[in-house]
């Protein structure tokens, strides 16, 4: 039996991924379609002095919110996905994507008003070479905004899930006015929300319960400098936040410098996990997903963030975008704890 022994309590990590089996989980924000081009490069264009790269092999992933709904997945709870993909081709590949990884599509919505975000990476010998996005950034307009928050809000008060994660790319889903009438909803009904956000609509996320910034996202989204990172400095962060949105557990992701971690009763900086790290693309989605389960299950801040600190860690060690493996999840943490 592997067990992480607590102040108070013991946490059974076999018991835990029995129990992401039950979740019921609601992801909503902007989706988009990963592309990846891997190929070779060993001459330059006649046409320009660009490198031309022969492409061996074609994959498309999973990206955004979709790539948090589908690390829910992989850990086993049962997910839909409340989003705005465009009435085109990579709309249609997003839906099926998910649908053949089990996610429930039944939240997301067609429009003939922006196309589906799609992000294609030509990589060669493991470098990325170039990306280019399709996508429109403006808000919802009206009539979709409206229809969005009905079907949404129809859809909690109905299935009423045990947790909605809000995944903010300021691709123009979460508008101030959605955000505060799901949160709202969740609050009304007992719901418990948690939010990866964006500098947009950064302070708009009032009364969530975990809120996820990057160290980045919370010095322009507080307009602070924040050149130490100890831990006083980053509480002071975590009661600017409380004065500001009302939430009740602050995840600050710090890159190589680690995590830092607060509730109402207890906060701490962990280090990173060493790992050889390939690419980081998409390890906020996974620690954003495994930080909202484990809290949803465990009410337990330290376990929360020792989890999620390492799954990121994990996913970062695969090149791309890719999800947590339940398996190898499971197995390093009956190694590290």
């Amino acid at each position: 039996m592997h067990q992480i022994l607590m102040a108070e309590k013991e946490i059974d990590i076999e018991d835990i991924f029995e129990q992401f089996e039950d979740l019921r989980v609601v992801v909503v924000g902007d989706v988009m379609l990963d592309k990846y081009f891997w190929g070779t490069v060993d001459r330059i264009s006649p046409e320009a002095p660009v490198p031309v790269v022969r492409v061996n092999q074609k994959e498309s992933r999973l990206g955004g919110a979709a790539n948090v709904a589908l690390n829910c997945k992989q850990l086993g709870a049962t997910v839909t996905i409340a989003s705005v993909i465009g009435n085109d081709a990579d709309g249609i590949v997003l839906t099926e994507m998910m649908k053949n990884a089990g996610i429930g599509t039944e939240l997301l919505l067609n429009s003939e008003h922006r196309p589906t975000t799609t992000k294609s990476r030509i990589i060669s010998r493991n470098q990325q070479m170039i990306r280019l996005d399709e996508e429109v950034t403006e808000e919802l307009n009206i009539k979709e905004e409206h229809h969005f928050i009905d079907m949404t809000l129809r859809f909690l008060q109905i299935e009423k899930p045990h947790l909605v994660i809000f995944e903010d790319y300021n691709k123009g889903v979460l508008k101030e006015n959605i955000i505060e009438k799901i949160i709202a909803h969740c609050k009304n009904i007992g719901i418990t929300t948690a939010v990866d956000p964006k500098f947009s609509n950064f302070l708009s996320y009032k009364d969530v319960d975990i809120f996820k910034p990057n160290l980045k996202e919370v010095k322009e989204g507080l307009g602070i400098n924040l050149d130490s990172l100890n831990e006083k400095c980053l509480y002071e962060v975590h009661q600017r936040l409380s004065e500001e949105i009302n939430h009740k557990v602050t995840l600050l992701t710090l890159s190589e410098h680690g995590m830092y971690y607060h509730d109402d009763t207890q906060g701490a900086l962990i280090p990173t996990m060493v790992r050889s790290v390939s690419d980081v693309s998409g390890a906020g989605d996974t620690v954003i997903a495994v930080a909202a389960m484990v809290y949803e299950l465990t009410r337990d801040v330290s376990v929360m963030a020792r989890w999620s600190n390492l799954a990121g860690g994990l996913v970062c060690e695969e090149a791309g975008v890719v999800p947590i493996s339940r398996e190898v999840f499971l197995k390093e943490l009956q190694q590290q704890f």
